[in-house]
């Protein structure tokens, strides 16, 4: 992910909050907290990396099949990979 090198500390930022809400989660599992509590710090989690998700995926969409001077070959691959992301994501 090359076009990835010009945010990929806040990408690392947000990979590493991610894992703490993940460890959180083990916490509140291992000290038999409240079901809602950890319910709670599990949304939180599928929110956090849904942004992420979202957040490489435009980044992908601008430079692999919007940027300027891909040939239709490489729009083609880019679009075929972003289809087979999104239908596994779906599931």
């Amino acid at each position: 992910m090359a076009h990835v090198t010009t945010s990929k500390e806040k990408i690392i930022a947000r990979v590493r909050r991610i894992a703490g809400q993940v460890a959180a989660i083990e916490r509140s599992v291992t000290a038999d907290a409240d079901c809602a509590e950890t319910l709670h710090l599990v949304a939180a989690v599928r929110g956090a990396v849904a942004g992420l998700m979202d957040e490489l995926v435009e980044d992908h969409l601008h430079a692999h099949v919007a940027a300027p001077g891909l040939s239709d070959a490489e729009r083609t691959v880019a679009a075929a990979e972003v289809a087979t992301l999104l239908r596994r994501h779906f599931r």
